[in-house]
């Protein structure tokens, strides 16, 4: 039998144990009934030690050990369902480490345990995205007598998809199938669907949505809205509506969700008439869009401008008794702001107030972001007050939308304040934020406060990949110093990070504003020879400086290039194309042909 290794060092001084070990000693596996909404670590809710509302009582950490440290002392002890319950209420709070050392502090007092115990212990090693150790647990079943159940497997199977450990999920999941470790229920074939489409797996997912369907669990509507979801997601509509009508034909009833995986994926693609021929059908078969629907459909409509189309939907499922929530009135008002409408998105924002649905940071923040993108620093600041007198707290997007909209104004000194003010509450920049700053400094012609910000970052080493080098040799050459943004380049290679598309065309583009043509020839041709393929937008970068400089006779080449792979001028060269010609319309005829256009 072949031994599969997940664990790779000790946990805990918990003792290890691998899949092989558990069939060689045979165990009975006992498979307890499972469906989708139970939690994983579901208990009893009462015990000896009390009554229910002693839990209820918890409210923090604090309360939580303070209250482990009475049970514990407590003679006789509480029932192991009490401890399971105070342990289970400390997950519900995220403080999983400190689940895990009460759980050793029980073992160390010899206080007994059960499945339920293990099962939260693993469910929060896995939260802490240590599945490692969590597979180490198994040895305590194995050592105390309990029996595995498809509960302990479903949560490692999850476990290792969110340490994005796709193909030892995958491995464990056959393992447990093809050694009969256990029969998996509906909520296992989820997990590992789910962990498969969210990472991109379309094909897999499909294929074992076939292989259930020979088996003795069938595909419930949850599962097949999995598999249309992924469908959706990677671009293959057509085949997620020919599922759909399997479903039917196989007599399987579509629910909600099923309708509302579909129709996000029709509306992104911005099939309407198929999106309202799916609405008809869904009131037909008597189910009826909720508000999740609702927000779907506002939202693709949004996406496209088409905002006040986005309203009337609205407008029309409140008349039918559907209430738009939170998220579907943030989602209008970032419509409106998208297209620069801010009387309208805050219109929108004081009708949700007038509802007595009360903004969150998300709602704010998108108003202040419409607010200084449309160079409104005024009421993006007001608003932004605003928030800490309603009880919120900005986060660090919130910050980070300010600090933009100061730096495109030019208020420098005011953002370095503002960017104060916001460290001293806690918060600590982030890559966009730094990103914000580097690009804020170089805009406004503060080179050497952004150099030294980018040599912090770059001995920090704190997210410097290539996307952080761009947006420094991008402001360095437009801020006239091309050879430092040249030896930054130059030493990419150095530390093993490899120039993408934007760094050629930006150091081409940094050699084309000072005339140095003959390098930024020379880069494309190293660009192509290094695996990086130039698009459009490099093949328009050379063009405008072939005309810049007047050289272009010299142009012929890449033209004929630019037609080879299907590229056209964008607006930036026909306008200096126009311009050109306007001085020596002669020069026209030495042009032999220019796609025009922007394909790409």
């Amino acid at each position: 039998m072949t031994k599969i290794s997940l664990l790779r060092y000790s946990c805990n001084s918990i003792p290890f144990i691998s899949f092989s070990a558990i069939t060689r000693i045979g165990w009975a596996i006992s498979i307890r009934d499972y469906s989708s909404s139970h939690s994983n670590t579901s208990i009893p809710t009462k015990g000896k030690f009390g009554a229910t509302r002693r839990f209820d009582n918890v409210m923090c950490l604090d309360n939580a050990v303070s209250l482990f440290n009475r049970m514990v002392r407590t003679q006789p002890l509480p029932s192991v369902f009490d401890f399971s319950k105070l342990l289970k209420s400390m997950v519900n709070m995220k403080h999983y480490s400190v689940v895990v050392s009460l759980f050793e502090e029980m073992r160390k007092l010899r206080i007994p345990i059960n499945g339920f115990i293990l099962n939260i212990v693993i469910n929060s090693y896995c939260l802490m995205h240590r599945s490692d150790c969590g597979f180490s647990v198994l040895a305590i079943y194995l050592k105390s007598g309990i029996s595995f159940d498809i509960v302990i497997f479903s949560t490692l199977v999850r476990g290792l998809f969110a340490e994005n450990k796709i193909k030892d999920a995958v491995t464990l999941f056959k393992k447990l199938v093809k050694e009969n470790i256990c029969e998996p229920n509906e909520v296992m074939y989820s997990t590992v669907m789910n962990g498969l489409s969210k990472r991109g797996h379309t094909k897999k997912t499909f294929d074992l949505l076939r292989v259930m369907e020979q088996g003795n669990i069938k595909p419930d509507p949850y599962i097949y809205s999995i598999v249309i979801h992924a469908l959706c997601k990677d671009r293959m509509v057509d085949a997620a509506i020919n599922l759909l009508n399997e479903m039917k034909q196989k007599g399987i009833t579509a629910d909600i969700v099923t309708y509302n995986s579909l129709i996000d994926g029709l509306c992104k693609f911005g099939q309407w008439e198929k999106v309202r021929t799916l609405l008809s059908e869904m009131v037909n078969s008597n189910i009826y869009p909720n508000v999740h629907t609702l927000t779907i459909v506002t939202d693709g409509l949004c996406k496209e401008g088409k905002v006040e189309d986005a309203e009337e939907v609205m407008r029309h499922m409140i008349g039918k008794g559907v209430e738009p929530n939170i998220v579907t009135y943030n989602v209008i008002i970032d419509g409106y702001c998208l297209r620069g409408q801010m009387d309208r998105a805050r219109r929108i924002f004081e009708s949700m107030i007038d509802k007595s649905i009360k903004p969150d940071i998300v709602s704010y923040s998108t108003l202040i972001n419409g607010y200084c993108k449309n160079n409104k620093l005024d009421e993006a600041m007001d608003l932004f007050h605003e928030i800490s007198r309603n009880g919120l707290r900005s986060d660090i997007f919130t910050y980070s939308i300010i600090l933009k909209g100061l730096f495109d104004v030019g208020r420098t000194d005011f953002a370095q304040i503002f960017f104060v003010e916001m460290q001293s509450t806690g918060l600590k920049p982030n890559f966009c934020t730094n990103l914000i700053l580097l690009r804020g400094y170089f805009h406004n012609g503060l080179v050497e406060k952004a150099m030294s910000l980018f040599r912090k970052l770059e001995i920090q080493r704190e997210d410097t990949d290539i996307e952080f080098y761009n947006v420094v040799i991008n402001g360095l050459c437009k801020n006239g110093q091309l050879d430092k943004a040249r030896a930054i380049f130059e030493k990419l290679s150095l530390i093993r990070l490899f120039p993408d598309v934007i760094t050629y065309n930006t150091i081409i583009n940094g050699f084309c504003l000072e005339g140095l043509l003959d390098d930024a020839k020379n880069m494309l041709r190293k660009m192509e020879e290094n695996g990086c393929s130039p698009n459009n937008g490099t093949y328009n970068i050379i063009v405008r400086g072939f005309l810049k400089f007047s050289k272009i006779s010299e142009m012929t080449t890449f033209l004929k290039e630019m037609t080879e792979r299907d590229f056209s001028f964008d607006a930036s060269t026909v306008e200096l194309l126009i311009d050109v010609i306007a001085k020596g319309p002669s020069l026209l005829n030495m042009i032999p042909q220019f796609p025009l256009g922007n394909k790409k």
